[in-house]
């Protein structure tokens, strides 16, 4: 039998991190001064990041190097193996051949590590004592209290309040690791509490948890806020999984036919596809597909526009894929994805016809992940489900393709949302088209 898993060393381990913003055919739109309503300075992001994770937001460098200290705990988990789905191949009847980058095997079970550990190495170099953030299914949150917990930092956790009681054993592992975690909206910030007046039973967003989180850390002199999507220095962290994918698809004797990964933020797409996009701009025969809910579709339905990143307004103005700023998603289980806007980076590329992107609904990508499951063992995270549906339908309607796509993360503490799903009780939630535009009527002008 030809090999099914495809390992490098630790070795091997990327020693940078590349920066695709250096090899874009295009120039991005700045961030904005949401008060001036001027491009954005390094000094206006000193209140909520460290120096050093502000160069890297607006670096043009191509290569930035990962400190030793950084690769040394990326050694715990990295590489991860590139495997080849041969009994899903077989379920399917394709002659496709299928793979796939396991991010799952990292401590927190996703890809959500690679930038958690550089965030708080950098923050603890520069001095910061306490960490805030947000999470949605909780990966992040996870992640980063993995992250905080090496480093010797405090850190609190704003979690989306339908995810907080969805995925209670997300909680504990952020508990385990020494975080204090907060169902969002709450009572402890000014922004929570102005959306809990407004509506006392919000079920909360990643918009909201955010707002939340930048409120917290700017408060204090000793505190920093720590984001796990959507920013450059945070899809920069992310690219070791895509550098590790091009020598282990060399491993295979292969070239991508198609590259696919789920979207929310952005970040495990930009991490696993970005090293390949200068590939693709020169001509490239492959297409490089982002996968997002039906239910929050900010690159195939939203408008590219400047938008905050938060429903305080609290965030720079960043142009990208948007839903609007106040749009609240329904509780779809995906709670990774469910984010009103995507990426400036990945926006960019989407709306320049560099990337592509598809929608699905939640009952088709659970019915994926169950056969996903059965023929490779592995359970997935809902997120990472929205890939392998996409998988499913290519490997059912082409030939003889190179089919590679990100296993973002495992779902083993997404039980409860599976038990419902066999259940019965789960059901598809297509985003209106006038509720969208109604969240787009408040976008900001610049």
């Amino acid at each position: 039998m030809d090999n099914t898993k495809f390992m490098l060393s630790e070795k091997e381990i990327p020693q940078q991190w590349y920066n695709v913003a250096a090899d874009l055919p295009f120039k991005l739109s700045p961030p904005i001064h949401p008060g001036t309503k001027k491009p954005l300075n390094p000094k206006d992001l000193a209140a909520i990041f460290p120096m050093s994770l502000i160069k890297q937001e607006m670096s043009q460098e191509r290569w930035i190097d990962i400190p030793d200290e950084i690769r040394d705990i990326y050694r715990i988990w990295r590489p991860t193996p590139l495997k080849r789905a041969v009994r899903l191949e077989k379920a399917l009847k394709t002659t496709c051949r299928i793979y796939y980058k396991d991010e799952s095997v990292s401590p927190a079970g996703s890809h959500k590590l690679n930038t958690a550990v550089p965030q708080a190495y950098y923050n603890k170099k520069e001095g910061i004592k306490r960490l805030t953030t947000e999470t949605g299914a909780g990966q992040w949150g996870a992640a980063l209290s993995f992250a905080c917990n090496a480093f010797g930092l405090k850190c609190r956790v704003y979690m989306v309040k339908v995810s907080y009681h969805q995925k209670p054993f997300r909680k504990s592992l952020m508990h385990i690791w020494g975080s204090e975690v907060i169902p969002s909206p709450s009572e402890m910030t000014e922004s929570g509490k102005m959306v809990l007046k407004h509506d006392p039973h919000c079920q909360g967003s990643l918009g909201i948890a955010i707002s939340e989180a930048v409120e917290d850390a700017v408060k204090s002199k000793d505190t920093r806020y720590a984001l796990g999507s959507v920013l450059n220095h945070v899809l920069l962290h992310q690219t070791v999984i895509g550098l590790e994918t091009q020598k282990q698809l060399k491993l295979a004797g292969e070239k991508p036919d198609f590259l696919i990964a789920c979207v929310g933020g952005g970040s495990n797409f930009g991490g696993f596809t970005f090293p390949f996009i200068k590939d693709k701009v020169k001509g490239a025969n492959f297409k490089i597909i982002a996968v997002e809910p039906s239910a929050c579709p900010s690159l195939t339905k939203g408008l590219y526009a400047y938008d905050f990143g938060d429903m305080a307004c609290l965030t720079p103005l960043l142009k990208m894929c948007t839903l609007g700023y106040k749009f609240i998603p329904p509780g779809i289980h995906a709670g990774g994805l469910r984010y009103h806007g995507c990426s400036p980076l990945v926006s960019a590329l989407h709306a320049n016809k560099v990337i592509d992107a598809v929608s699905c609904n939640q009952l088709d990508i659970f019915k994926a992940a169950v056969l996903f499951t059965k023929t490779e063992g592995t359970l997935p995270a809902p997120e990472t489900a929205h890939a392998i549906k996409a998988v499913i339908d290519i490997a059912r309607t082409q030939k003889n393709k190179c089919v590679v796509f990100n296993f973002s993360g495992h779902g083993f503490l997404d039980m409860a949302s599976y038990d419902k799903y066999l259940a019965g009780e789960l059901r598809n939630y297509a985003y209106p088209s006038h509720e969208i535009k109604k969240a787009l009527k408040d976008l900001p002008k610049v």
